[in-house]
Parts: structure tokens; sequence; C-alpha cells
């Protein structure tokens, strides 16, 4: 087995996993954000994008070869 972070993946796995953890991250803190946005004046998709990042680091990814 190979164990790799986020970082070591190609450039367009890593975008399909950022849209897939953006998805998560809305429908699990959406409104927790969007208030947290609007009450500190930060920008939702910056902050959303940022906590989508945040969110792919948790995650362990293993290939069998």
């Amino acid at each position: 087995m190979v164990y790799l972070n986020y970082n070591n993946l190609d450039d367009a796995t890593q975008e399909r996993l950022l849209s897939i953890s953006k998805k998560e991250v809305e429908k699990r803190f959406g409104e927790q954000l969007r208030n947290y946005a609007r009450e500190h004046y930060v920008n939702y998709q910056t902050l959303l994008e940022e906590e989508a990042i945040r969110n792919l680091y948790n995650y362990k990814y293993v290939f069998n070869i």
C-alpha cells in the first residue's frame, strides 16, 4: 500500500477533491460559515475554500498497487 497526502496528488485530482470537499463543508457548516463571514466581514467563498482545504488534510489517501 502507498500512503499519500493531498500535496502528493496530481492537479486534476486535487481540483476534483477540492470541489467535493467544498460541497461537503458547505453542507455541514454552510450556515455557520455564512454567519462568521458576515460578522467578521470576510469573503464567504475565500473562507469556504480555506475550510475545504483544511478538510482535505484530514483525509488519508491509501492506494493499493
